[in-house]
């Protein structure tokens, strides 16, 4: 299931599922080598070992990739320097200069790479060849490019651009909680936060906090702009937009699961679930933000 959405518009879509699937399977994930910092690829959608990369449910295409790094902690890297630095002074009797020392400082990275723990992590990609949209189940902006990027590098001509509206979710959002007056379709759930606009740059959290009351209204009229705002779609999706139209922390709610058998789950009726529930809820917010803008995200094409 889809924990986080960064959404992007296709403007051009120039394959079919097996050409996409043949593009994917170029740059398959490898794991780092030795002296390897980080390596990153795509994998089987579905976990499974020689499966494939693009899998179609309810003509949704869900597709999956990998990141893996590997770090190796200041202190650790610090302490293997100095033993460097320390071994050229004993033989040579001079300390190593600046240059010297980056270098000596890169020598120890690369000494260490070897023995650093790896760590992993997968992002679940949906494309809806219909509506157009691709979806990253992620946070991390820089993460959402970085895949974008591999996208439009083995899938030539492929057109996408960071979903935009007319009005900004910052503006719908102090209007909403201003006017307490929710967009329709929608409720407003009990998490906030208000970031001031002056060079205070104040923060105020509300948790698990109602927040029909007077006080957010007298924040709002001060000058603090919502940054975040919990919500929930048609009483079936729970999320959190945020100033940049992510949604966070999306769960599915009990409604959209009766009428399920306890043996209904695994992969295909997870995202169909999942991408049906979406795709009804994406629309839904563009109308209540004032339908898609035009103008300020450039399109992200191979080159």
């Amino acid at each position: 299931m889809f924990k986080n959405a960064i959404i992007y518009t296709i403007t051009q879509l120039p394959c079919q599922l097996s050409d996409l699937e043949a593009a994917l399977a170029k740059t398959p994930f490898q794991e780092c080598g030795a002296t390897q910092a980080e390596a990153f690829g795509w994998i089987p959608s579905r976990g499974e070992e020689h499966g494939a990369m693009v899998e179609s449910v309810a003509g949704q295409w869900i597709m999956k990739c990998m990141r893996e790094t590997k770090s190796v902690p200041a202190s650790v890297l610090a302490r293997k320097v100095e033993e460097k630095a320390a071994r050229i002074e004993q033989e040579t009797g001079r300390k190593p200069g600046k240059k010297e020392s980056r270098d000596l400082k890169d020598e120890a990275r690369l000494d260490l790479l070897p023995i650093a723990f790896s760590k992993r992590n997968s992002t679940l990609v949906w494309l809806d060849p219909t509506a157009m949209y691709l979806l990253l189940d992620t946070s991390s902006q820089a993460r959402a490019g970085e895949i974008v990027s591999a996208l439009v590098e083995v899938v030539p001509g492929l057109q996408l651009a960071l979903l935009d509206t007319a009005s900004s979710p910052q503006a719908s959002m102090a209007h909403w909680l201003k006017e307490q007056e929710p967009p329709q379709g929608f409720s407003i759930d009990r998490e906030c936060e208000l970031k001031s606009t002056d060079e205070t740059k104040a923060v105020v959290r509300y948790g698990r906090h109602p927040l029909d009351i007077e006080e957010v209204q007298a924040h709002i009229t001060a000058g603090k702009m919502p940054t975040k705002l919990a919500m929930t779609w048609d009483d079936r999706v729970s999320f959190v937009l945020t100033e940049g139209l992510q949604l966070k922390k999306v769960s599915f709610l009990d409604t959209v699961f009766e009428g399920q058998k306890q043996d209904d789950g695994g992969f295909d009726a997870d995202m169909a679930i999942a991408t049906g529930e979406l795709s009804k809820l994406i629309p839904d917010l563009i109308k209540e933000l004032g339908g898609e803008g035009r103008t300020s995200a450039p399109d992200c094409s191979a080159s």
